[in-house]
């Protein structure tokens, strides 16, 4: 299969130089394109079943690949630099002296796990279901779910302390 897969990409490798400078200019950005592109290939060769020209499945592939890629990088934050001002950073104020209260509940937040802690910031943060859907990437009614285990969670933890 390897053998006969390699043979295929030599033969038609124009296909995918053609979506690669079709999409891109700088020619480092072409042979990432190029790499995942043959990844992708190599990954769904195996389910190839000859309904259509090898060249077309080709074609299908490679500009699937294309637009996967530029849907997660459309979804990837805009970066850009920061100035001086911006990065001056005020000082720490000293926090007021915490109840025993806080205390216990700090102590139980710390008993979660790394996602446990994260939603339950969010929520104590006072974001909105949306927003910690979006921070974490979870769907909106997930982050409920999550959010009343974590709740039980932290009761149970504070019940036995």
């Amino acid at each position: 299969m390897e053998k006969e897969f390699i043979e295929l990409i030599n033969r038609h490798r124009g296909i995918i130089y053609k979506v690669c400078n079709l999409y891109f200019q700088k020619s480092e950005d072409k042979k990432d394109l190029f790499q995942e592109i043959v990844f992708q290939l190599w990954k769904s060769f195996p389910g190839f079943r000859n309904e259509s020209k090898k060249s077309t499945w080709m074609y299908r592939v490679a500009l699937n690949t294309v637009i996967t890629n530029f849907r997660k990088e459309s979804k990837k934050p805009e970066r850009r630099s920061l100035s001086t001002s911006e990065l001056e950073i005020p000082e720490i104020q000293e926090r007021p002296v915490e109840s025993d209260n806080q205390n216990i509940l700090k102590t139980a937040i710390d008993e979660l796990t790394k996602i446990e802690k994260a939603i339950i910031m969010l929520y104590l943060e006072e974001k909105s279901y949306a927003e910690i859907s979006e921070i974490m990437g979870i769907s909106h009614s997930n982050v409920g779910v999550k959010l009343n285990r974590v709740k039980i969670k932290l009761e149970k933890i504070v019940k036995t302390k």
